[in-house]
């Protein structure tokens, strides 16, 4: 198996990682359907896809919405004729210490990290239990496996997709459905996600430490172009992205 010719459907779309990954594998041959809630951004994104030779579909999605996802996932098994992957990769992160009680960011974050992520395997898994083949790979991060002042709830949401993950993992194993699952952990990559970040202090922080040892979000997008790529028997299931300059 190889990522050429598989239909791969990829939340969070309009910039960052899912951009940078939308058009590495849509360049290795695989289609993709591009979900986010920035219209524009996502026709500029197909736009460029396809005049490099790619194939690309959108719709305005936000995962919150089940709807939304499902519709997004309905539009990929139309135009391309069936499903391969999901990248659940939208997430915000308005960091904050948690006795500000911003409890608005709160609810954000559990609402697109976490709920955004479960309609997402919603949306795929009746198909790729039907198929017995499919493979989920979601966005967690490195506050997933490590604890941050600042980041209590972000990282809240991120350890629970790490466990949902991995018994997403076990789960489909004992079932033999044969679906196949990836963790990412990124740490500090550059993209519009410290845009989302509310508390002055803990944005101007991040922004300086990410400016002294940032990397691009193409160092994720090769990670999850190399785990499609593997054979369906092989399921390399999690991956710690750091920059090598980041202790």
């Amino acid at each position: 198996m190889s990522v050429k010719d598989k239909v791969i459907v990829i939340t969070g779309a309009s910039s960052g990682i899912g951009e940078a990954t939308a058009k590495l594998v849509a360049k290795n041959g695989a289609k993709v359907v591009l979900g986010a809630r920035r219209e524009a951004r996502l026709q500029a994104i197909v736009k460029d896809i396809e005049a490099d030779g790619g194939q690309a579909a959108y719709s305005v999605t936000d995962v919150r919405n089940p709807d939304e996802v499902q519709g997004l996932v309905d539009l990929a098994k139309s135009k391309f004729d069936g499903l391969d992957v999901i990248f659940n990769n939208a997430g915000i992160m308005p960091n904050s210490p948690i006795s500000e009680l911003r409890t608005k960011d709160w609810n954000d974050m559990v609402d697109i990290n976490l709920k955004g992520v479960l309609n997402g395997i919603a949306a795929v898994m009746p198909t790729f239990t039907s198929q017995k083949s499919g493979q989920i790979i979601t966005t967690s991060s490195v506050a997933g496996i490590k604890s941050f002042a600042g980041s209590g709830v972000y990282g809240a949401t991120k350890f629970a997709v790490r466990n949902l993950m991995e018994v997403l993992r076990m789960e489909s194993a004992q079932e033999g459905t044969n679906i196949r699952t990836v963790s990412l952990y990124p740490a500090a990559i550059n993209t519009e996600l410290l845009g989302s970040i509310t508390d002055k202090k803990v944005a101007d922080n991040m922004g300086e430490f990410y400016k002294q040892v940032g990397i691009t979000p193409d160092a994720v997008a090769r990670v999850v172009n190399f785990a499609i790529d593997q054979p369906e028997s092989v399921n390399v299931n999690e991956f710690t992205i750091y920059p090598t300059k980041q202790a």
